[in-house]
């Protein structure tokens, strides 16, 4: 037979609001900021949309239009997101590896989509893409289209999500130890072996965390991509520019449906790629 201290038995005597007494200041202002800023807005929107009937929802959730933004909307995101994952990474190692003219210039650019307006980027990518723009006009003539298609929609995506990418990598470079590299190079591996069996294992989470930052930005993105595309539907209109179509009908309940996919099918993707971080980091430790 068990025996329970007394101190366990005086806790679990303890009435629920005694014990939130004694929880700690600083987590109960997190909580309360989560609750105004995250959760009551989330649980409102939810509420908005139980307003309408399941057929109701499941006829808006599905209909062809709506389908149709989602392939544009995620399958263009994750596009972004993965060629982000691939470049971004690139130049983070080459601004953390390499010194050379301008770097500082050229390390301060790489925010520059965090403090440019977003109608401003699409404006300039729509004109710096069009046919007669400084990149469109050598596209062109290859048959190659990119403003008010959905390629400058990737065009726009790529563009807002890179700093995540860079800057998400970029610290964890800066605190790799160069001996390991000069380990494996003394023990007769190539540069990119080295990098492949010793870099980027431990980086490997690192750009995950990357990639899914950098997703979830391109999938909320508005102002950019409702200016360098043409928002037609079933052709490169995307889930968000959808929404505020919907609003400007005044059918919030609609825009509150669209938004409820949208809400869930980014937690899903972005649970996937926070399962994936986590075993690679265990495959790591092994």
């Amino acid at each position: 037979m068990t025996t329970v201290s007394p101190s366990v038995e005086v806790e679990r005597k303890t009435p629920f609001w005694k014990k939130l007494g004694r929880v700690p200041w600083t987590w109960r202002i997190t909580i309360a900021y989560l609750t105004v800023m995250l959760f009551i807005p989330i649980i409102a929107m939810f509420l908005k949309a139980s307003t309408e009937t399941p057929a109701r929802f499941w006829a808006i959730a599905t209909s062809d239009i709506a389908l149709a933004t989602y392939n544009v909307t995620f399958f263009t995101a994750i596009f972004a997101a993965l060629l982000n994952g691939v470049f971004g990474t690139l130049i983070a190692w080459v601004l953390v590896r390499y010194d050379f003219p301008f770097k500082r210039l050229i390390d301060a650019t790489v925010d520059l989509p965090f403090a440019l307006p977003t109608s401003v980027a699409g404006l300039t990518l729509a004109t710096v893409y069009s046919d007669n723009g400084w990149i469109g006009s050598l596209l062109a003539p290859l048959g190659i289209k990119v403003s008010f298609t959905r390629t400058g929609v990737a065009v726009a995506m790529i563009f807002i999500s890179l700093p995540f990418i860079v800057r998400t990598v970029q610290p964890v470079l800066q605190e790799m130890e160069h001996e390991i590299e000069e380990a494996a190079w003394c023990l007769g591996s190539s540069q990119w072996q080295t990098f492949w069996k010793v870099i980027l294992p431990p980086l490997f989470p690192t750009i995950l965390t990357g990639v899914a930052l950098g997703f979830s930005r391109a999938v909320g993105e508005y102002g950019s991509t409702v200016i360098i595309s043409s928002n037609t539907p079933f052709k490169d209109l995307i889930a968000p520019v959808l929404i505020f179509q919907r609003l400007e009908q005044y059918d919030y309940s609609g825009a509150t449906v669209i938004g409820i996919v949208l809400l869930s099918i980014s937690l899903i993707l972005l649970l996937a790629i926070n399962f994936l971080q986590a075993w690679a980091r265990r495959y790591d430790s092994r």
